[in-house]
């Protein structure tokens, strides 16, 4: 799942809880105030870090991929055992 703004805001202050539009709330409904700017940049880190985590699962499969085929099985082989 991609991060969102309120994973941001959520990251950066975790006593809010919900938001309705981009306003804040904590747990009793009181409005928590977060600098926007900070939000985002917290925002593009948390898309930064999901994209290298997925380009590392592509590299270890590939990794994976290429040990088995050195190994000599087939590349049918490969594919029964991992799908």
């Amino acid at each position: 799942m991609n991060p969102t703004l309120f994973d941001a805001i959520v990251s950066l202050n975790p006593n809010v809880v919900r938001m309705i539009d981009t306003t804040a709330f904590d747990k009793n409904g009181t409005v928590v105030n977060y600098d926007a700017n900070a939000a985002q940049a917290k925002l593009t880190e948390l898309e930064a870090a999901q994209a290298k985590a997925e380009q590392a699962a592509k590299d270890a499969k590939a990794s994976a991929l290429a040990k088995l085929t050195a190994l000599g099985l087939t590349a049918d082989e490969v594919k029964a055992l991992i799908g």
